[in-house]
């Protein structure tokens, strides 16, 4: 079941910024600068608790990726599966992946404030993928393809206002983006030390091995 939620409170969760809610993540309005502690009446006192088990770090780990790439337990699970058949290492493929699927491009590309917001743009048909309408968030975009923004969205709000932010900086090298025509294109699968994100990745992979 997808978290339908306060996404701040997942933040405060993970004790860490996942950028769910695009600009406000950048502002002294964060609730993860204000109050740094889990959420809830205990929140303080969990945060001075004994050390965490080997377990509840793995656990925490999948938690704060899953979270932050906003899909649900069996989207995560099903995509790691998948994953942990292809050469190289494990947790880096899964990055690789979670970071091709489609709503990731078109946040990554600065076409959506948010992944959710990407998510939105996407299954209400504004983008398209090589000159077709494509209403999937979790599609998986391959080198070479070309991500759009449907000529007559161009002007919504929501996506004028992700063009217009600064305070992300550039797109990830394996991606090039054209603002002007409002396209963007996955040059090469990613990396990991082209993905950034502070994430842990190893501890998933150990915490679905056992």
């Amino acid at each position: 079941m997808r978290y339908t939620g306060p996404s701040c409170r997942q933040c405060r969760r993970e004790g860490t910024k996942l950028f769910l809610k695009g600009t406000k993540c950048f502002t002294e309005k964060c609730p993860v600068e204000r109050r740094p502690y889990p959420p809830g009446q205990h929140g303080q006192s969990q945060s001075r608790r004994r050390k965490s088990s080997e377990y509840s770090k793995q656990l925490r780990e999948k938690q704060k990726i899953k979270r932050m790439y906003g899909v649900s337990e069996s989207q995560f699970r099903n995509t790691f599966e998948k994953v942990s058949k292809l050469p190289g290492i494990t947790g880096h493929n899964l990055l690789a992946a979670l970071e091709s699927r489609l709503d990731n491009l078109v946040y990554r590309m600065g076409f959506a404030p948010s992944r959710k917001s990407a998510r939105q743009l996407i299954r209400h048909r504004h983008l398209e993928i090589n000159g077709k309408i494509v209403d999937i968030p979790s599609y998986a975009v391959a080198p070479g393809q070309e991500v759009r923004v449907r000529t007559k969205s161009r002007e919504m709000i929501l996506v004028q206002g992700a063009m217009e932010q600064s305070t992300r900086g550039a797109s990830p090298s394996w991606l090039a983006v054209d603002r002007d025509t409002y396209s963007g294109r996955m040059l090469e699968r990613p990396s990991r030390p082209n993905i950034p994100i502070a994430a842990q990745e190893q501890l998933v992979v150990e915490l679905y091995s056992k």
